[in-house]
């Protein structure tokens, strides 16, 4: 066979970018956590990975509006509390069917989305900040106010919510697959989300809303949206949550854990979507192992965080990225 000269080199396919191939890698390896608890690793992170994944589910909705959309809210544990004590109070009063529960917790996060961000988005930075911690602290005073379900003792559940009659959430490995799936499905719509027009509109109105709107996009409809799509994701995982823990309490939706979500986010890396995931299982298991030293552990936690931060641009997602490229390179 004779050589063909002067014929250009064979292009090598491009490696696909980390962040296609980051979700399905941490995702895989969630996958196989309960094999690894039944060849010796501690069962109990069975039961800290599926809080951690219903957590992350919540930070990938705050990732949306905040990494994309640039909308710091100081109140989105609302959302959480609200699927949560949806899923409780139906579950006291005898309604456990999820094809009941689930659609009917979804409409009253996207009806308090709506009504609370057509507000808040009236107003832009600090003041949307405050305004939406206001309408966050609003919820957990009237979560407080409900002494028909435990008030602010909380309200125990003892059951949880099924599906065609079948207790799908009783068994552990089957509740943490169910986490799983939630996850994934979430990331993939918050994906699509992104990657269509209206993602484009929502991250260039981040950048500059004056000329998006210019151009004739509506960037307050496109910003609502955004934030109701947000809440309605962040009310399913208190759904989840509820059944969890079979507790529910008006401290799911305080201004502490709306805190600790800007936390896995940024830590995780904003705007990176799958560093929301990665944030959430971090800080919890930071959590749970510093827990474990010692009683005082927060005070170690609380440095940590800061100097994490502080050193790596772009979180945990920016620094994944950089060792990529240090490597490649």
């Amino acid at each position: 066979m004779s050589a063909v000269t002067g014929s250009p080199p064979i292009a090598r396919p491009a490696a696909p970018p980390l962040r296609r191939l980051a979700p399905l890698f941490i995702l895989g390896l969630l996958a196989l956590l309960p094999l690894a608890t039944s060849l010796g690793l501690p069962s109990h992170w069975l039961t800290l990975v599926t809080r951690a994944m219903i957590f992350a589910v919540a930070a990938l909705s705050l990732d949306l509006i905040l990494g994309v959309g640039g909308l710091v809210s100081f109140g989105h544990a609302a959302f959480i509390g609200i699927g949560a004590y949806g899923a409780g109070i139906l579950i006291t009063e005898g309604q456990t069917e999820l094809l009941v529960a689930l659609p009917l917790i979804l409409i009253v996060c996207a009806v308090f989305a709506a009504v609370t961000g057509y507000v808040s988005l009236r107003t832009r930075g600090v003041a949307f900040i405050m305004i939406t911690l206001a309408f966050g602290q609003m919820a957990y005073y009237l979560a407080q106010a409900l002494s028909a379900y435990g008030g602010d003792d909380g309200l125990t559940l003892y059951e949880k919510s099924t599906f065609l009659g079948r207790e799908i959430f009783s068994n552990r490995t089957g509740f943490y697959y169910i986490a799983l799936g939630t996850l994934a499905v979430c990331y993939w719509l918050a994906r699509r989300l992104v990657a269509s027009r209206f993602g484009r509109v929502l991250r260039a109105a981040r950048e500059n809303s004056v000329r998006v709107t210019v151009t004739g996009y509506d960037v307050d409809r496109v910003r609502l949206g955004a934030y109701v799509i947000s809440g309605m994701m962040a009310g399913l995982s208190g759904f989840l949550l509820a059944n969890q823990t079979d507790f529910v309490s008006p401290a799911f939706m305080s201004w502490q854990r709306s805190g600790e979500l800007i936390f896995m986010v940024v830590l995780g890396g904003v705007g990176s979507l799958y560093g929301a995931i990665v944030g959430a299982i971090a800080l919890l298991a930071v959590e749970d192992v510093l827990s474990g030293l010692t009683q005082n552990w927060k005070a170690i936690f609380g440095p940590l965080i800061v100097l994490f931060v502080l050193f790596t641009r772009g979180g945990i997602a920016g620094l994944m990225a950089k060792l990529r490229g240090s490597r490649d390179g």
